[in-house]
């Protein structure tokens, strides 16, 4: 799997997409890189959890820096 979804370990996306990867994508186990991109083609079928773990994680963003005062 990937580590899109931030600081998802091995065993959190594992867990959250075993049962997908065995429903969808049986033809690509056990070569991990084509179950990725298999279930990525099928996100829209895949678990809540497990599509999680193929979501970006929005990043922070700053806030743009004051302006200086003049006068």
């Amino acid at each position: 799997m990937t580590q899109a979804a931030g600081a998802a370990t091995r065993e959190e996306q594992k867990q959250a997409c075993q049962g997908d990867a065995i429903r969808l994508c049986t033809l690509a186990i056990p070569n991990e890189a084509k179950i990725t991109a298999c279930m990525k083609k099928k996100i829209d079928q895949l678990s809540p959890k497990c599509r999680a773990m193929f979501t970006p994680v929005p990043q922070a963003k700053k806030a743009p820096a004051p302006k200086p005062k003049q006068g």
